[in-house]
């Protein structure tokens, strides 16, 4: 089964309403003596948070380590194992622990390179109150320790902006924020593709993500 895990970027993100592409469509008419037709062609204006994106470490300038969407290797992005832990959580619940993580967890170790946290169930990222549920640092230590490259989730920062995105940062662990139909993966593991446009030095973008298993 494939699962279109991807926030279009043209739509409004209740959070962020500012971080949306801006399409502006032209019409080119070409003629020769053998034909005639009208080309369609898009001018875009996008902040970099439109949709769902990745952020790669030097999204922090701080914890840069040269990875961007023009240098990372692909093959670390196309149908890479990812384990997926679900949780339940409401609007203006807070804190998801390490201890609650683990509990969540189908496994008792993650081998695979990328985790899903899918905390909301099926509730979107932008149908709660903005940060009103977030990881604890204890719960950041825990993912670093199991040594994935990639954190795909629907809640990272707290409102009192600990340091999710920074820790994770310097332990060189990408992030891929703004996800939706997490729920939608009925399984413990799963194969996972995240497809940035390629750009140099870009370390934040929007980027479709899809998600693959078996029923």
């Amino acid at each position: 089964m494939i699962i279109d895990l991807t926030f279009t970027a043209t739509d409004i993100d209740r959070h962020e309403p500012d971080c949306i592409a801006k399409v502006i469509q032209k019409e080119i008419p070409l003629q020769s003596e053998q034909t005639s037709y009208t080309g369609i062609t898009y001018d875009f204006s996008i902040n970099s948070m439109a949709g769902t994106y990745i952020d790669f470490p030097g999204h922090i300038k701080e914890t840069d380590n040269g990875e961007n969407a023009k240098n990372y290797p692909i093959e670390k992005l196309y149908r890479r194992s990812a384990t997926v832990i679900h949780l339940d959580k409401e609007t203006g619940s807070g804190a998801v622990t390490a201890k609650e993580l683990q509990t969540a967890l189908a496994a008792t170790t993650i081998y695979t390179p990328i985790l899903i946290i899918n905390a909301l169930g099926n509730i979107r990222f932008d149908d709660i109150e903005k940060r009103s549920v977030y990881l604890t640092m204890d719960a950041v230590d825990w993912i670093i320790s199991t040594g994935i490259e990639i954190l795909v989730s629907d809640i990272y920062e707290s409102p009192a902006l600990d340091g999710v995105f920074i820790e994770l940062f310097k332990n060189r662990i990408s992030t891929v924020c703004n996800p939706i139909n997490l729920h939608k993966l009925n399984c413990a593991q799963c194969k996972l593709t995240i497809l940035p446009i390629k750009m140099h030095d870009v370390t934040q973008l929007p980027c479709r993500l899809i998600g693959e298993f078996s029923t």
